[in-house]
């Protein structure tokens, strides 16, 4: 199955790919795993979950940012 991002009717899929990566990188650095570990991590996590919802505009912050709420929501489970 092909995964899109819309968001207005927009394909914004690209956009989320390259962040994706970048949320990813972040992580992999922080967390000093290598990149693929990550990516596995954010895939299961839940602010992986509602950065797929694109109407909560959470793909519209800052890589950082995003991957800081990945980071406060896996200290408090």
């Amino acid at each position: 199955m092909e995964t899109k991002y819309i968001y207005k009717g927009e394909d914004i899929t690209i956009d989320m790919m390259f962040k994706i990566e970048h949320i990813v990188n972040i992580i992999a650095e922080r967390e000093n795993k290598d990149f693929d570990s990550a990516f596995t991590d954010f895939l299961a996590s839940d602010t992986y979950k509602i950065l797929q919802k694109t109407d909560n505009l959470l793909w519209a912050e800052s890589s950082e940012f995003i991957a800081d709420e990945y980071d406060r929501k896996n200290i408090n489970n």
